[in-house]
């Protein structure tokens, strides 16, 4: 029987039009630029607008990946989109996406890993093309963050952005795309990184609620570690890595996931001073970044990882 791989054919993201600097953010909280930059490596973040929605955002990052891929919306067979938060509790965001395209012929879905959301959703489209049930599918990270931050809380407000990153993924027999993928949880953390709020819980949404110091030391592990073990199950070293794609939250987390796995600076995508942590965004949009500035190319093999509340984490490694 012929092997299937998912080959990643376009990339495409979007950010909204409105920017909230460090220094903004000083005449709301107790903070500054002097403050924020050096701990977190982030200078300014997009907030959506009022009447921007979750699903508008995915929209315009899937109408870019779609015209980067030159696949038509109705060829689509799979929509897997990553989100905290969705337009509804319930139909998922995935489907208002899927009508606002046209992708006429697809299964659409939500997937809730936080952080982690895409590299999970990437996982899940790879199996799903592999069973070769389903060619072509898009596959969207977007998050509407400033919903659920507390712009009080000058510990967590100054992390987090809005955004859409997403990419077009096909079936393909040869021996190229996604090489692997792991995802994993541990429960045991679930209270360090949450929202205070839901709707079983609380009937709101709540608000973003961190321990910082925690969640610095494990992503500083886990990524480290799951990184390496999916280049090693792709018959790769880590010497083989041309472009690491990590989780934008913190630089000092990425910085000290460089120093781990020895992969060179120069080799990093480094995105979030201009927009923050967009959670599940976060991936697909430095993704889209590396190919639109030619830090990835073909041929190129990638690294991507992330860890999110949960906790999860995760890591894939393609050739691109």
């Amino acid at each position: 029987m012929t092997e299937i791989f998912t080959k990643i054919v376009g990339t495409g993201s979007y950010l909204p039009s409105k920017v909230l600097t460090n220094d903004d953010l000083s005449k709301m909280v107790e903070t500054s630029d002097e403050w924020i930059f050096p701990r977190t490596g982030i200078k300014e973040r997009h907030i959506a607008d009022d009447n921007e929605l979750t699903s508008d955002l995915a929209t315009n990052a899937a109408k870019r990946a779609l015209e980067s891929s030159n696949v038509k919306a109705e060829d689509i067979d799979l929509i897997i989109l990553a989100t905290t938060t969705p337009d509804l509790s319930f139909p998922s965001t995935a489907c208002r996406v899927q009508a606002n395209l046209g992708c006429v012929n697809a299964a659409a879905f939500d997937m809730q890993a936080v952080c982690s959301g895409f590299i999970y959703a990437l996982t899940v489209a790879d199996k799903m093309i592999k069973s070769g049930e389903y060619k072509k599918a898009l596959v969207i990270g977007a998050e509407t963050l400033s919903r659920i931050v507390d712009w009080n809380d000058r510990t967590t407000c100054v992390l987090f952005g809005d955004g859409a990153g997403a990419v077009v993924v096909e079936a393909t027999t040869e021996k190229t795309g996604i090489l692997s993928s792991i995802i994993k949880a541990d429960p045991s953390y679930y209270d360090i990184l949450k929202t205070t709020g839901g709707v079983s819980a609380t009937k709101n949404a709540g608000s973003i609620y961190m321990e910082g110091k925690e969640v610095f030391k494990l992503a500083v592990s886990k990524m480290p570690e799951v990184s390496a073990e999916a280049v090693k199950n792709a018959g790769l070293s880590l010497s083989d890595v041309d472009c690491f794609i990590p989780h934008q939250a913190n630089v000092r987390i990425i910085d000290a996931a460089l120093k781990h796995l020895d992969i060179a600076e120069e080799k990093t995508v480094k995105t979030l001073q201009n927009q923050g942590n967009t959670s599940a965004a976060s991936i697909p949009i430095a993704l889209d970044w590396a190919v639109r500035n030619g830090m990835l190319k073909k041929g190129n093999n990638a690294l991507l990882t992330a860890m999110g509340g949960g906790f999860t984490w995760g890591a894939v490694v393609f050739k691109f």
